[in-house]
C-alpha cells in the first residue's frame, strides 16, 4: 500500500505577489506583475515586458546572512530560498539547529537556467585574467542544484536533496517526484518546488525565436491573454514556488494543518514523435499523461471538478483544450471549469509549474476560481470545444473536490498531478 501524501506548508514569490496571504488576493483580484524594463528596451528586444518579484534588500536580509548575500547574483535562489523557507515554517516546521542532520526530509527543487548572471560575470572575470576575483560561490550559484543545496543546508536535511530540470514541467515534476519518494516510504516530509532566473540573458533566446508577444510594450499588463483570440505568444516571467509534503500519518501527528492530498500523477515524455519535437508536444503523449494521473490517482474523469492548465498564451492553448476534451471524454457543458494564471504573471519557465501548483492548492483549500484574465473574447478554436462558462473571467466561489494541474515543456514532456480538497470528516 502507497503512503498517503498530504501538503502541509506552501510558498511563493511570483511577479505579482510574494507571499501566501497577498499572493491569494492577487489571483483572486486578478493582479498583474507583468512590467515595462527599460533594460530590455535599450538591448532591442522586440519583446521589451516581463514578470519579474520585486523584492527589497530589506526582504533579503530576513532570509540571507550579509555573508551570504555578499557576491549573490543568480536571482532564482534568492527567489527559491525565501519561497523554501516560507514554505517549511508555514507548515509550522522548525529549522533543524542540531550538529545531525534530518534524515527524515529532504529536499526536490528544481530549476531551468540557473546563475546567468553569475556565468557572465565570471566569463568577463577570466577573460581579463582575474579568475581569483570570482569568488567563492561562483560555482554553487552556477550548479543547476545550488538551489537544493542552498536549502538543504539552511533547512539541515538529510534525506535526498537534489535538483531536476524539465524545462517548463519542472516544478510540477518536482512534486511529483516528492510525493513519489514519501508513497514509498523513503522520507516522511519533502520540500519540493521549483525557480527560475530572471532578466536577458534568460530570455533572449525566446524573444529571438518570435514566440514573445511584440506590440504590447505600451501596455504589458494586457500582454498575456491565456485561451483568447488575441493571444500573440507568452510573456516571460520568472520566481518560485515551494511545497511541504507529509507522509499522512505523520501529518496527522504532529497535527498539521493541511492544505490538500496529492491523489496521483504521471510524468511521460512524447519522444518527439507523432507531431511532437523540441518545442511541440506529441498530442498522443499528453493525453496519456492525463490519463494515467487518473489511473494513479483512482479517479474517474467525471470526478474532476477544475483543471489549471499550462495554457501559455499561444496558439497551441486550442491544443491543450482539445486534448483535455479527448483525453476526459467531456466537452462542451460537461467540461471542467478550467483556467490559466499565466495573465497575470506571464509564463514564468521552470518556475511557472510550482507557482501555478500553489494557486491550485489556495482554490481547493479556499473553494474558489481565479478569473482568467485578459480573455475577454476567447479563441473561436476553443468556444467549439467547451462552453464560454466553463472558462470565468473574474473570480468565482465553487465547490471543488478534485483538481488537475497540467504542465508541458519544451523538450516534449508533460506533467500532470491530481489535488484533492481535504476533509478532515472524510480522512
Amino acid at each position: 500500500m502507497k503512503k498517503r501524501v498530504v501538503i502541509t506548508g506552501m510558498g511563493v514569490v511570483s511577479p505579482n505577489a510574494i507571499g501566501l496571504t497577498a499572493f491569494e488576493k492577487a489571483i483572486k483580484t486578478g493582479k498583474s506583475g507583468i512590467r515595462f524594463f527599460q533594460e530590455l528596451a535599450d538591448l532591442n528586444f522586440s519583446c521589451q515586458i516581463g514578470g519579474k518579484p520585486e523584492i527589497s534588500e530589506e526582504l533579503l536580509k530576513e532570509y540571507f546572512t550579509e555573508l551570504q548575500l555578499r557576491g549573490l547574483n543568480a536571482s532564482g535562489i534568492k527567489y527559491g530560498v525565501i519561497a523554501g523557507i516560507d514554505a517549511w515554517k508555514d507548515a509550522n516546521l522548525k529549522i533543524n539547529e542540531n550538529e545531525a542532520p534530518d534524515y527524515d526530509s529532504g529536499i526536490i527543487f528544481g530549476t531551468g537556467i540557473l546563475g546567468v548572471d553569475k556565468f557572465r560575470e565570471a566569463i568577463h572575470l577570466i577573460d581579463e585574467g582575474k579568475t581569483r576575483r570570482l569568488g567563492s560561490t561562483s560555482v554553487i550559484q552556477t550548479m543547476a542544484s545550488g538551489i537544493s543545496a542552498y536549502l538543504g543546508g539552511m533547512l539541515g536535511c538529510g534525506n535526498q536533496v537534489t535538483t531536476n530540470s524539465s524545462a517548463c514541467s519542472t516544478g510540477t515534476e518536482a512534486l511529483i517526484m516528492g510525493a513519489e519518494r514519501i508513497q514509498n516510504g523513503k522520507a516522511n516530509r519533502m520540500l519540493v518546488g521549483s525557480c527560475s532566473d530572471h532578466g536577458p540573458y534568460v530570455w533572449g533566446g525566446f524573444d529571438a525565436m518570435r514566440i514573445l508577444p511584440s506590440k504590447f510594450n505600451d501596455n504589458p499588463e494586457k500582454a498575456s491573454q491565456p485561451m483568447s483570440a488575441n493571444a500573440t505568444g507568452f510573456v516571460p516571467g520568472s520566481g518560485a514556488g515551494a511545497l511541504v509534503l507529509e507522509e499522512y500519518e505523520t501529518a496527522k501527528k504532529r497535527g498539521a494543518k493541511i492544505y490538500a492530498e496529492v491523489l496521483g500523477s504521471s510524468v511521460n515524455s512524447g519522444g518527439q514523435r507523432l507531431g511532437g519535437s523540441m518545442t511541440a508536444t506529441n498530442n498522443q503523449a499528453v493525453q496519456r499523461c492525463i490519463t494515467e494521473a487518473m489511473k494513479d490517482a483512482k479517479i474517474q474523469a467525471n470526478e474532476i471538478d477544475a483543471i489549471n492548465g499550462h495554457l501559455t498564451a499561444t496558439t497551441k492553448d486550442s491544443v491543450e483544450i482539445e486534448n483535455w476534451t479527448k483525453a476526459l471524454q467531456r466537452k462542451v457543458e460537461n467540461f471542467p471549469i478550467i483556467n490559466s494564471l499565466k495573465g497575470m504573471t506571464g509564463h514564468c519557465l521552470s518556475a511557472s509549474g510550482s507557482i501555478e501548483l500553489v494557486a491550485s492548492v489556495l482554490q481547493l483549500k479556499h473553494q474558489f476560481i481565479f478569473g482568467n484574465v485578459n480573455c475577454e473574447e476567447i479563441h473561436p478554436e476553443i468556444t467549439e470545444l467547451i462552453s464560454e462558462n466553463k472558462i470565468p473571467k473574474k473570480t468565482i466561489s465553487e465547490n471543488i473536490n478534485i483538481l488537475a494541474k497540467a504542465s508541458f515543456g519544451f523538450g516534449d514532456v508533460n506533467a500532470v498531478v491530481i489535488l484533492k480538497k481535504y476533509d478532515e470528516n472524510q480522512a
